[in-house]
Protein backbone atom coordinates (compact mmCIF):
# COMPACT_ATOMS: atom_id res chain seq x y z
CA UNK A 1 0.00 0.00 0.00
CA UNK A 2 0.89 3.30 -1.04
CA UNK A 3 0.93 6.21 1.47
CA UNK A 4 1.00 9.95 -0.01
CA UNK A 5 3.69 11.72 -1.18
CA UNK A 6 5.88 8.66 -1.43
CA UNK A 7 6.28 8.38 -4.60
CA UNK A 8 3.91 6.22 -7.40
CA UNK A 9 2.73 3.17 -7.82
CA UNK A 10 5.40 1.56 -10.22
CA UNK A 11 4.87 -2.23 -10.93
CA UNK A 12 1.87 -2.53 -8.26
CA UNK A 13 -1.04 -3.31 -9.92
CA UNK A 14 -3.51 -2.47 -6.95
CA UNK A 15 -3.46 0.54 -4.90
CA UNK A 16 -4.76 2.16 -2.03
CA UNK A 17 -4.90 6.64 -2.26
CA UNK A 18 -4.15 6.27 1.27
CA UNK A 19 -4.10 3.68 4.40
CA UNK A 20 -4.40 5.78 7.66
CA UNK A 21 -7.13 3.84 8.67
CA UNK A 22 -5.34 1.08 9.99
CA UNK A 23 -2.97 3.15 12.49
CA UNK A 24 -3.88 5.35 15.01
CA UNK A 25 -4.81 8.68 13.97
CA UNK A 26 -1.81 10.99 14.85
CA UNK A 27 -2.94 14.23 16.71
CA UNK A 28 -2.01 17.76 15.29
CA UNK A 29 0.88 19.12 15.64
CA UNK A 30 -0.39 21.74 17.56
CA UNK A 31 -1.88 19.60 20.26
CA UNK A 32 1.36 17.60 20.72
CA UNK A 33 3.23 20.88 21.24
CA UNK A 34 0.38 22.17 23.65
CA UNK A 35 1.62 21.80 26.63
CA UNK A 36 5.52 23.03 26.20
CA UNK A 37 3.61 25.76 24.81
CA UNK A 38 1.45 26.31 28.29
CA UNK A 39 4.27 25.92 30.56
CA UNK A 40 6.18 28.33 28.34
CA UNK A 41 3.50 31.36 28.53
CA UNK A 42 2.82 30.58 32.67
CA UNK A 43 6.66 31.33 32.70
CA UNK A 44 7.02 34.15 30.36
CA UNK A 45 3.62 35.82 32.34
CA UNK A 46 5.33 35.43 35.85
CA UNK A 47 7.85 38.50 35.87
CA UNK A 48 5.36 40.59 34.22
CA UNK A 49 2.11 40.06 36.52
CA UNK A 50 1.64 41.48 39.87
CA UNK A 51 3.41 39.76 43.10
CA UNK A 52 -0.47 39.62 44.59
CA UNK A 53 -1.68 36.92 41.89
CA UNK A 54 0.56 34.25 41.62
CA UNK A 55 -0.06 32.92 37.83
CA UNK A 56 1.75 29.40 39.10
CA UNK A 57 -1.82 28.44 40.09
CA UNK A 58 -2.11 28.11 35.84
CA UNK A 59 -0.26 24.92 35.72
CA UNK A 60 -3.18 23.02 37.28
CA UNK A 61 -4.41 22.19 33.72
CA UNK A 62 -0.98 21.28 32.33
CA UNK A 63 -1.47 17.31 33.25
CA UNK A 64 -5.02 17.84 31.21
CA UNK A 65 -3.22 18.91 27.99
CA UNK A 66 -0.53 16.70 28.13
CA UNK A 67 -3.17 13.35 28.48
CA UNK A 68 -4.72 14.55 24.49
CA UNK A 69 -1.03 13.60 23.24
CA UNK A 70 0.73 11.92 26.03
CA UNK A 71 0.72 8.11 27.37
CA UNK A 72 -0.17 7.43 31.45
CA UNK A 73 3.48 7.30 32.21
CA UNK A 74 4.33 10.60 30.91
CA UNK A 75 1.35 12.63 32.15
CA UNK A 76 2.40 11.87 35.73
CA UNK A 77 6.12 12.98 35.02
CA UNK A 78 4.73 16.20 33.31
CA UNK A 79 2.48 15.92 36.79
CA UNK A 80 5.19 15.93 39.16
CA UNK A 81 6.71 18.90 37.12
CA UNK A 82 3.90 20.80 37.45
CA UNK A 83 3.74 20.57 41.04
CA UNK A 84 7.72 21.51 41.14
CA UNK A 85 7.57 24.44 38.97
CA UNK A 86 4.41 25.90 41.48
CA UNK A 87 6.51 25.50 43.55
CA UNK A 88 9.55 27.56 42.27
CA UNK A 89 7.63 30.00 41.28
CA UNK A 90 5.92 30.91 44.13
CA UNK A 91 9.39 30.85 45.76
CA UNK A 92 10.64 33.08 42.95
CA UNK A 93 7.64 35.22 43.58
CA UNK A 94 8.23 36.21 46.99
CA UNK A 95 10.03 34.10 49.70
CA UNK A 96 10.56 31.01 50.32
CA UNK A 97 8.36 30.36 53.63
CA UNK A 98 5.63 31.40 51.59
CA UNK A 99 5.88 27.83 49.79
CA UNK A 100 4.00 26.04 52.20
CA UNK A 101 0.84 28.47 53.01
CA UNK A 102 -2.25 27.41 52.63
CA UNK A 103 -3.14 28.68 48.81
CA UNK A 104 0.13 27.31 47.93
CA UNK A 105 -0.69 24.04 49.56
CA UNK A 106 -4.32 23.91 47.82
CA UNK A 107 -2.50 24.52 44.15
CA UNK A 108 -0.32 21.36 45.04
CA UNK A 109 -3.01 19.13 45.92
CA UNK A 110 -4.98 20.73 43.03
CA UNK A 111 -2.81 19.86 40.54
CA UNK A 112 -1.74 16.50 41.65
CA UNK A 113 -5.59 15.34 41.65
CA UNK A 114 -5.41 17.04 38.47
CA UNK A 115 -2.23 14.88 37.53
CA UNK A 116 -4.52 11.34 38.45
CA UNK A 117 -7.06 12.07 36.24
CA UNK A 118 -4.88 13.10 33.38
CA UNK A 119 -3.36 9.51 33.84
CA UNK A 120 -6.63 7.76 33.85
CA UNK A 121 -7.50 9.59 31.03
CA UNK A 122 -4.36 9.15 29.00
CA UNK A 123 -4.99 4.95 30.06
CA UNK A 124 -8.61 5.31 28.47
CA UNK A 125 -7.32 7.43 25.02
CA UNK A 126 -4.45 4.52 24.78
CA UNK A 127 -6.85 1.78 25.08
CA UNK A 128 -9.65 3.50 22.58
CA UNK A 129 -6.76 3.81 20.15
CA UNK A 130 -5.50 0.23 20.27
CA UNK A 131 -9.62 -1.17 19.72
CA UNK A 132 -9.67 1.28 16.71
CA UNK A 133 -6.39 -0.27 15.51
CA UNK A 134 -7.97 -4.21 16.12
CA UNK A 135 -11.25 -2.64 14.43
CA UNK A 136 -9.64 -1.50 11.27
CA UNK A 137 -8.03 -4.46 10.93
CA UNK A 138 -10.78 -6.62 10.92
CA UNK A 139 -12.24 -3.83 8.45
CA UNK A 140 -8.55 -4.38 6.55
CA UNK A 141 -9.40 -8.09 5.77
CA UNK A 142 -13.09 -7.99 5.13
CA UNK A 143 -12.49 -5.70 2.53
CA UNK A 144 -9.41 -7.24 1.19
CA UNK A 145 -11.42 -10.42 0.68
CA UNK A 146 -14.33 -8.72 -0.72
CA UNK A 147 -12.14 -6.86 -3.02
CA UNK A 148 -9.31 -8.93 -4.03
CA UNK A 149 -5.89 -7.29 -5.75
CA UNK A 150 -5.77 -7.10 -9.18
CA UNK A 151 -3.31 -8.99 -10.72
CA UNK A 152 -1.28 -7.39 -13.45
CA UNK A 153 -2.54 -9.77 -16.11
CA UNK A 154 -5.99 -11.49 -16.11
CA UNK A 155 -6.15 -13.93 -19.36
CA UNK A 156 -5.52 -12.19 -22.33
CA UNK A 157 -5.78 -8.46 -20.20
CA UNK A 158 -3.78 -6.16 -18.54
CA UNK A 159 -5.28 -4.43 -15.87
CA UNK A 160 -4.71 -2.43 -12.55
CA UNK A 161 -6.93 -1.44 -9.76
CA UNK A 162 -7.50 1.56 -6.98
CA UNK A 163 -9.83 1.88 -3.98
CA UNK A 164 -10.20 4.42 -1.70
CA UNK A 165 -13.21 4.29 1.28
CA UNK A 166 -14.91 7.78 1.90
CA UNK A 167 -15.14 6.48 5.12
CA UNK A 168 -12.07 8.80 7.10
CA UNK A 169 -9.95 6.15 8.86
CA UNK A 170 -11.45 2.85 7.59
CA UNK A 171 -11.07 0.65 4.26
CA UNK A 172 -14.86 0.01 3.93
CA UNK A 173 -16.64 1.43 1.57
CA UNK A 174 -19.71 0.75 -0.83
CA UNK A 175 -17.55 0.42 -4.40
CA UNK A 176 -16.75 -2.67 -5.52
CA UNK A 177 -14.52 -3.72 -8.25
CA UNK A 178 -13.75 -7.35 -10.11
CA UNK A 179 -12.21 -9.37 -13.14
CA UNK A 180 -12.42 -12.56 -14.54
CA UNK A 181 -10.89 -14.40 -17.09
CA UNK A 182 -13.64 -17.09 -18.43
CA UNK A 183 -14.04 -19.20 -21.40
CA UNK A 184 -16.63 -16.25 -22.94
CA UNK A 185 -13.51 -13.63 -22.60
CA UNK A 186 -12.69 -11.63 -19.85
CA UNK A 187 -15.57 -10.41 -17.58
CA UNK A 188 -15.44 -7.11 -14.95
CA UNK A 189 -17.66 -5.36 -13.11
CA UNK A 190 -17.70 -1.98 -11.09
CA UNK A 191 -20.29 -0.91 -9.20
CA UNK A 192 -21.89 1.41 -6.62
CA UNK A 193 -23.68 0.78 -3.83
CA UNK A 194 -26.21 3.34 -2.92
CA UNK A 195 -24.89 4.70 0.12
CA UNK A 196 -21.49 3.97 2.17
CA UNK A 197 -19.79 2.33 4.85
CA UNK A 198 -20.53 -0.83 6.87
CA UNK A 199 -24.07 -0.76 5.97
CA UNK A 200 -22.89 -1.21 1.88
CA UNK A 201 -20.48 -3.89 2.95
CA UNK A 202 -23.50 -6.71 2.68
CA UNK A 203 -24.50 -5.05 -0.50
CA UNK A 204 -20.66 -5.25 -1.88
CA UNK A 205 -20.65 -8.83 -0.79
CA UNK A 206 -23.71 -9.95 -2.17
CA UNK A 207 -23.24 -8.31 -6.34
CA UNK A 208 -19.57 -9.80 -6.06
CA UNK A 209 -20.45 -13.14 -5.08
CA UNK A 210 -23.08 -13.38 -7.60
CA UNK A 211 -20.88 -11.73 -10.04
CA UNK A 212 -17.99 -14.62 -9.87
CA UNK A 213 -20.36 -17.32 -10.05
CA UNK A 214 -22.50 -15.70 -13.14
CA UNK A 215 -19.08 -14.79 -14.92
CA UNK A 216 -18.35 -18.32 -15.56
CA UNK A 217 -21.77 -19.02 -17.56
CA UNK A 218 -22.10 -19.98 -20.58
CA UNK A 219 -24.68 -17.09 -21.45
CA UNK A 220 -23.59 -13.20 -22.89
CA UNK A 221 -23.17 -11.00 -21.05
CA UNK A 222 -27.28 -9.05 -20.61
CA UNK A 223 -27.54 -12.57 -19.00
CA UNK A 224 -25.15 -11.86 -16.32
CA UNK A 225 -26.83 -8.82 -15.58
CA UNK A 226 -29.52 -10.72 -15.00
CA UNK A 227 -28.11 -12.81 -12.60
CA UNK A 228 -26.94 -9.84 -10.98
CA UNK A 229 -30.60 -8.08 -11.01
CA UNK A 230 -31.93 -11.07 -9.17
CA UNK A 231 -29.83 -11.40 -6.66
CA UNK A 232 -30.17 -7.66 -5.43
CA UNK A 233 -33.59 -8.42 -5.89
CA UNK A 234 -33.30 -11.28 -2.95
CA UNK A 235 -30.96 -8.75 -1.05
CA UNK A 236 -33.70 -6.11 -1.12
CA UNK A 237 -36.43 -8.54 0.20
CA UNK A 238 -34.08 -9.97 2.84
CA UNK A 239 -33.00 -6.53 4.65
CA UNK A 240 -35.57 -5.34 3.58
CA UNK A 241 -35.35 -2.29 1.48
CA UNK A 242 -37.18 -1.07 -1.13
CA UNK A 243 -34.50 1.32 -1.97
CA UNK A 244 -31.22 -0.54 -2.52
CA UNK A 245 -29.92 -0.40 -5.99
CA UNK A 246 -26.21 -0.58 -7.53
CA UNK A 247 -24.65 1.47 -10.41
CA UNK A 248 -22.90 -0.91 -12.23
CA UNK A 249 -20.64 -2.09 -15.27
CA UNK A 250 -20.11 -4.71 -16.88
CA UNK A 251 -17.39 -5.35 -19.38
CA UNK A 252 -16.93 -8.05 -21.82
CA UNK A 253 -13.33 -8.49 -23.76
CA UNK A 254 -13.40 -10.36 -27.27
CA UNK A 255 -9.61 -10.89 -27.98
CA UNK A 256 -10.34 -12.85 -31.28
CA UNK A 257 -12.55 -9.77 -32.60
CA UNK A 258 -10.78 -7.13 -30.46
CA UNK A 259 -13.54 -5.73 -28.83
CA UNK A 260 -15.35 -4.93 -25.44
CA UNK A 261 -19.29 -5.06 -24.88
CA UNK A 262 -20.44 -3.00 -22.22
CA UNK A 263 -23.67 -3.57 -20.42
CA UNK A 264 -24.29 -0.27 -18.38
CA UNK A 265 -26.73 -0.27 -15.65
CA UNK A 266 -26.76 3.74 -14.17
CA UNK A 267 -23.14 4.08 -14.05
CA UNK A 268 -20.73 6.13 -15.28
CA UNK A 269 -19.79 5.80 -18.46
CA UNK A 270 -16.61 4.30 -19.59
CA UNK A 271 -13.34 6.23 -20.67
CA UNK A 272 -11.37 5.00 -23.61
CA UNK A 273 -7.60 6.36 -24.07
CA UNK A 274 -6.49 5.28 -27.63
CA UNK A 275 -4.18 6.45 -29.61
CA UNK A 276 -3.61 9.85 -27.94
CA UNK A 277 -7.54 10.44 -27.62
CA UNK A 278 -9.45 9.80 -24.82
CA UNK A 279 -13.48 9.35 -24.99
CA UNK A 280 -16.08 8.30 -23.35
CA UNK A 281 -18.23 4.71 -24.60
CA UNK A 282 -21.74 5.35 -24.80
CA UNK A 283 -24.47 2.68 -25.03
CA UNK A 284 -28.19 2.04 -24.28
CA UNK A 285 -29.34 3.42 -20.64
CA UNK A 286 -30.57 0.54 -17.93
CA UNK A 287 -31.37 1.43 -15.00
CA UNK A 288 -29.47 0.58 -11.61
CA UNK A 289 -29.05 -3.11 -10.32
CA UNK A 290 -32.28 -3.41 -8.01
CA UNK A 291 -34.80 -1.40 -9.99
CA UNK A 292 -35.48 -3.72 -12.85
CA UNK A 293 -38.84 -4.50 -11.83
CA UNK A 294 -39.40 -0.96 -13.13
CA UNK A 295 -38.03 -1.59 -16.76
CA UNK A 296 -40.02 -2.74 -19.47
CA UNK A 297 -37.37 -4.30 -21.15
CA UNK A 298 -33.75 -5.84 -20.22
CA UNK A 299 -30.73 -4.08 -20.44
CA UNK A 300 -28.97 -4.13 -23.88
CA UNK A 301 -25.36 -4.12 -24.78
CA UNK A 302 -23.19 -2.14 -26.70
CA UNK A 303 -20.12 -2.94 -28.53
CA UNK A 304 -16.59 -0.83 -28.98
CA UNK A 305 -13.23 -1.56 -30.97
CA UNK A 306 -10.68 -2.39 -28.16
CA UNK A 307 -7.68 -3.08 -29.84
CA UNK A 308 -3.67 -3.41 -28.84
CA UNK A 309 -2.73 0.22 -27.19
CA UNK A 310 -6.17 1.04 -26.21
CA UNK A 311 -7.03 1.55 -22.04
CA UNK A 312 -10.38 1.32 -20.73
CA UNK A 313 -11.24 3.35 -17.94
CA UNK A 314 -13.61 2.39 -15.15
CA UNK A 315 -14.58 4.03 -12.10
CA UNK A 316 -17.23 5.38 -9.75
CA UNK A 317 -18.53 8.79 -9.00
CA UNK A 318 -16.39 9.12 -5.86
CA UNK A 319 -13.46 10.09 -8.64
CA UNK A 320 -15.41 12.60 -10.87
CA UNK A 321 -17.61 14.29 -7.81
CA UNK A 322 -14.14 14.94 -5.95
CA UNK A 323 -14.41 18.81 -5.39
CA UNK A 324 -11.36 21.15 -5.11
CA UNK A 325 -11.47 23.98 -2.49
CA UNK A 326 -13.77 25.93 -5.18
CA UNK A 327 -16.24 23.27 -5.30
CA UNK A 328 -15.26 22.19 -8.80
CA UNK A 329 -15.44 18.42 -9.94
CA UNK A 330 -12.24 16.79 -10.98
CA UNK A 331 -12.07 17.05 -14.83
CA UNK A 332 -11.00 13.67 -15.65
CA UNK A 333 -11.39 13.90 -19.00
CA UNK A 334 -9.28 16.79 -19.47
CA UNK A 335 -6.79 15.52 -16.88
CA UNK A 336 -6.36 12.02 -19.24
CA UNK A 337 -6.28 14.19 -21.85
CA UNK A 338 -3.66 16.45 -20.63
CA UNK A 339 -1.49 13.53 -18.74
CA UNK A 340 -1.45 11.19 -22.21
CA UNK A 341 -3.09 12.94 -25.14
CA UNK A 342 -0.86 12.85 -28.22
CA UNK A 343 1.62 10.18 -26.27
CA UNK A 344 2.38 6.74 -26.98
CA UNK A 345 0.00 4.40 -25.51
CA UNK A 346 0.03 3.81 -21.69
CA UNK A 347 -0.54 1.08 -19.33
CA UNK A 348 -3.34 0.36 -16.79
CA UNK A 349 -0.42 0.69 -13.86
CA UNK A 350 0.02 4.23 -15.84
CA UNK A 351 -3.37 5.43 -15.80
CA UNK A 352 -3.86 4.54 -11.91
CA UNK A 353 -0.33 5.70 -11.09
CA UNK A 354 -1.40 9.21 -12.50
CA UNK A 355 -4.69 9.51 -10.91
CA UNK A 356 -3.23 7.83 -7.86
CA UNK A 357 -1.16 11.37 -7.52
CA UNK A 358 -3.25 13.96 -9.52
CA UNK A 359 -6.53 13.41 -7.17
CA UNK A 360 -5.33 13.96 -4.08
CA UNK A 361 -3.51 17.66 -5.51
CA UNK A 362 -6.98 18.25 -7.06
CA UNK A 363 -8.85 17.36 -3.51
CA UNK A 364 -7.68 17.29 -0.33
CA UNK A 365 -11.14 15.66 1.29
CA UNK A 366 -13.24 12.67 -0.40
CA UNK A 367 -16.31 12.47 0.87
CA UNK A 368 -17.40 9.20 -1.17
CA UNK A 369 -15.65 6.18 -2.22
CA UNK A 370 -13.26 6.11 -5.23
CA UNK A 371 -13.10 2.79 -6.94
CA UNK A 372 -10.73 2.79 -10.54
CA UNK A 373 -10.11 -0.44 -12.67
CA UNK A 374 -8.38 0.02 -15.93
CA UNK A 375 -7.73 -2.56 -18.71
CA UNK A 376 -5.77 -2.83 -21.88
CA UNK A 377 -5.69 -5.91 -24.19
CA UNK A 378 -2.24 -7.98 -23.47
CA UNK A 379 -0.49 -6.94 -26.47
CA UNK A 380 1.32 -3.73 -25.36
CA UNK A 381 5.05 -4.08 -25.18
CA UNK A 382 5.79 -1.22 -23.28
CA UNK A 383 3.00 -3.04 -20.05
CA UNK A 384 5.06 -6.48 -20.49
Amino acid sequence: MMRPGRGPLTGRPTALLDDHGFEAPRPPAWLRWLPLAYVVVVVLLEPVTPTPWPVSFLLVALPVTAAYTLGPVSVAAITVFAVVLEGVLAGLACCIHLLWESHHVAAYISTTLVGILGVALAAHRQRQEQHLVRANSVAEALMRTLLRPVPHRVGQVLAAGLYRAGEVGTMVGGDLYDIRATEAGERAVIGDVRGKGLKAVRTVAGILGAFREAAYDQGDLPSVAMRLERSMAREAAQIPDDELFVTAALVEYDAAAQRVTIVNHGHIEPVLISRGEVTTLTGPPALPLGLGALADEPAVASTHSFASGDVLLLCTDGLIEARDHTGAFYPLLDRLRHRFGGEPAPAPADVIDFLNTDLPRHTRVFHDDVAILALAPDGDPRAR
